[in-house]
């Protein structure tokens, strides 16, 4: 690992990242963004399939200028002899490895986490997978579409007449990466108590099931399943999508009693609120049908402006329903610093996703976006004392 100075709350962490794809990857890029010292290891011949998922301009793969951001690249062959000794001299400085190879795969290789913290007991080794380490699921190949599909979210994610539905985006992925850096910050808390790094197992199937809410502890308790509800919710009303007279599309939440009494005063039905069940979001929501239509029909006949300005003078919950454009000229997001314009050395001028959060006294930093396989593989192995020669004789091997 470099001996590099760099700046953040988590400077001085160093992490190595030898997973693939978005959970474990996108984990190393949130401590990437605060400080920590990344190094992104690939296959020599098989790189992380994200360089070239989605989108991609010239030939370069955007999603990983994303994810690859603030992390140094190399290449190592982990099914190599040479390759394994490499990252045990990796490892012996490390604070964090975070890998997604199916059960079974590290040990195969001579790497096992007993083997790991016998070269460095505080390293904290977090195994991202589909299943978890262990069960009857476990060796089978897991992604976070299987997740979606098996916590449940699915199942009440669509119109009521409609399939279940899935997202257009990695989802629970990218809860399971947020899960994992928390995770990872508790092992690393938790070793300045005790000295003795861990092991986390992250399975992609736990974490969403937790963001889904409460409908185990209902069917547990009340025998209920929620059923699909399109973009309305079972717990209040109104709370939909809402067509503008100008084609555009608003979305209401009324979480809120004193907002639902908001918006009706707003649309011209406030006798709505002296119905016995409108004091109660659960009842609101078996009425949506006539909020529903009392609401839309109002917004139908306004342009998205005038509904916003009407919505904000009544201090009623109302939002534009964005898409990318949007997001970039957006003078909230413009002001809060959400996007990111960086100098890419393949792309020019480029703009992201800022770090996740502001902290007052020691923000994060987007340094540079990711960068080509291989970047710095050079200089990582001179870092571990290896002469030209050496270098020359791991690349003929197939190592590097």
């Amino acid at each position: 690992m470099s001996d590099q100075p760099t700046s953040g709350p988590l400077a001085g962490l160093k992490v190595i990242d030898a997973a693939t794809l978005f959970a474990g990857p996108m984990a190393a890029t949130m401590l990437g963004d605060f400080g920590a010292e990344v190094l992104k290891v690939e296959h020599p011949t098989k790189a992380d399939p994200v360089r070239w998922h989605g989108a991609s301009k010239d030939g370069v793969g955007l999603w990983w200028k994303m994810i690859g951001r603030n992390k140094r690249a190399m290449t190592l062959y982990l099914g190599s002899p040479e390759g394994q000794a490499i990252l045990k001299e990796l490892i012996e400085d490390a604070d964090v490895l975070i890998e997604n190879f199916r059960p079974g795969t590290l040990e195969k290789w001579g790497l096992s986490p007993e083997t790991l913290h016998e070269i460095n007991p505080g390293l904290v080794i977090a195994r991202v997978t589909g299943f978890g380490q262990f069960g009857p699921y476990s060796s089978r190949a897991g992604f976070g579409t299987l997740a979606e599909a098996m916590s449940g979210f699915a199942a009440v994610t669509g119109e009521p007449d409609g399939p279940p539905t899935l997202p257009p985006f990695g989802l629970a992925d990218g809860i399971a990466a947020l899960t994992t850096a928390y995770a990872i910050m508790v092992a690393l808390r938790a070793r300045d108590t005790t000295g003795k790094g861990q092991v986390i197992d992250m399975a992609i199937i736990e974490p969403i099931l937790t963001v889904v809410g409460p409908q185990l502890l209902a069917y547990d308790q009340l025998g209920t399943l929620q059923p699909r509800l399109g973009n309305r919710s079972s717990s209040n009303a109104p709370r939909n999508t809402y067509r503008t007279k100008d084609g555009s599309w608003v979305a209401i939440s009324t979480s809120a009693h004193s907002i639902a009494e908001r918006v009706m005063r707003l649309v011209g039905r406030p006798e709505f609120i002296d119905e016995p069940w409108f004091a109660s979001g659960a009842e609101r929501a078996k009425h949506a049908d006539e909020l529903d239509e009392a609401v839309g029909s109002w917004i139908a006949e306004r342009d998205r402006d005038e509904v916003m300005r009407a919505f904000e003078e009544a201090d009623a919950a109302v939002a534009p329903i964005y898409n990318a454009k949007d997001i970039l000229e957006d003078p909230q997001f413009n002001a809060l610093g959400t996007i990111k314009t960086l100098d890419d050395e393949e792309l020019g001028p480029i703009r992201m996703q800022n770090v996740l959060f502001r902290l007052s006294d020691t923000p994060g930093e987007i340094k540079h976006p990711g960068v080509s396989q291989g970047h710095d593989t050079d200089d990582v192995l001179r870092e571990l004392g290896k002469t030209d020669e050496e270098i020359a004789r791991l690349r003929e091997t197939g190592a590097v």
